[in-house]
Formats: C-alpha cells, sequence, structure tokens
C-alpha cells in the first residue's frame, strides 16, 4: 500500500494516513494497521528500528501522523503531546450552518478540561468548512466537541445519529493537515503541512453550493 511520506528524518517519519486504516490494532487484533504496514516496509529494507506512533488517529480519520524510529525517540515526542507542545490543525466539515466566524469550545470531557478552537472557513447550503485546531489532546475531542454545540461532523456515526442529517458522508470528514513542533533531537522547528483529502476534495465538488 502506498503511504505518503510528509516528513523523514533520521529520528522521525511522518506520514499521511488515509481514511479507513487503524493506526495500531484495537483488541480484536487486527493484523492490517498503519504501524503494521511501515513496519513491514521496514523490515524488508533490512533497517535496525521499529516505527513507533507517537500519537493516533482514528480509523476515519486521514491526515498526518508522527511515527518515531525506536523507542527512545517515541517517549520524547509522546512528552511533547502531553506537555501540548505540538501544534495541530485540522480540516472539517459540520453539519449545518456555524454563524460566528471563529469560536472556541471548552467542554469537559470524561470529567478532564478540554479545548478546541474553530475558525469557518466556507459556509455551504448545509454543512460549515472548519479549521479545527485542538489545545487538549482528549480521546475523540475533536468529535465530541461539535457534537456538543449541535453541529457533529459530517460522516459522523458514533456520536451523532445518521439518520438525523439529511447530508451523507461515505466516512468522517475530518482530516489532520498540519503539524508543528519542536525536533526533540535538533530543537529546529518542524513544520509539516498536507493536501486536504482526495475524497473529502471530491465531496466538496458534488456539494459546491
Amino acid at each position: 500500500m502506498n503511504i505518503p511520506i510528509a516528513y523523514e528524518d533520521d529520528w522521525l517519519l511522518v506520514v499521511d494516513k488515509p481514511a479507513g486504516l487503524l493506526t495500531i490494532p484495537t483488541p480484536k487484533g487486527e493484523l492490517r494497521t498503519l504501524s503494521s504496514i511501515l513496519n513491514e516496509e521496514a523490515k524488508k529494507r533490512g533497517v535496525d528500528y521499529r516505527f513507533h506512533p507517537c500519537h493516533r488517529l482514528d480509523r476515519e480519520t486521514s491526515g498526518l501522523i508522527i511515527y518515531a524510529k525506536g523507542k527512545a525517540i517515541q517517549k520524547k515526542m509522546m512528552d511533547e503531546f502531553k506537555k501540548h507542545k505540538i501544534k495541530k490543525i485540522y480540516f472539517a466539515f459540520l453539519q449545518g450552518i456555524i454563524n460566528q466566524d471563529n469560536g472556541q469550545i471548552k467542554q469537559p470531557i470524561d470529567g478532564v478540561s478540554a479545548v478546541t478552537r474553530f475558525r469557518v472557513l466556507e459556509r455551504k447550503k448545509n454543512f460549515t468548512v472548519v479549521e479545527v485546531v485542538p489545545l487538549t489532546g482528549r480521546k475523540n475531542q475533536i468529535r465530541l466537541h461539535f457534537k456538543s454545540i449541535g453541529h457533529p461532523l459530517v460522516g459522523e456515526t458514533k456520536f451523532a445519529f445518521r439518520r438525523d442529517y439529511a447530508l451523507k458522508a461515505k466516512r468522517l470528514c475530518l482530516h489532520a493537515k498540519s503539524l508543528e513542533f519542536t525536533h526533540p533531537v535538533t530543537q529546529k522547528t518542524v513544520h509539516i503541512e498536507a493536501k486536504i483529502a482526495g475524497d473529502l476534495e471530491e465531496f466538496l465538488r458534488r456539494h459546491h453550493n
């Protein structure tokens, strides 16, 4: 499977994950995940390290994900995530029309504080295109926060009833489009951008009004 590489150096690999692929297996023990594909490739090339994910993306979410070449670098990157030092920007389609141009959702998740900022990029006939910056990293944060303000993500089936919305999509319309962080070894600022996923671009073309 051709996984596009967005960035690589001696310590890190950032790939553009296609939608529909798990990062790591669930308790069901799936054999084919992004991690298994990358590590099979590495084995074929005979490298002496394994790829370890530094964070997760949901199966249905596409976009940028950071892998470490070895456990030591993974730990350093995960510490950066814990300290909220890694800036992530997502691209999402929300059900309905959001009237405010910018907003911030502060809603605890499982009793822990969680904050998501968003900016409206475009308003379509029955959905809104937004840029999303999660300031905390709770599980399912973006999905839960937009559901909480009555604008779940287009294609959401876990936290909203599909039948409640006329607009349907083949998958969750969420894409991790940019990452910025201080490199744990070189201490340089790394900024990586990914193009919008092809299927989301196609969705926009079909719903151009």
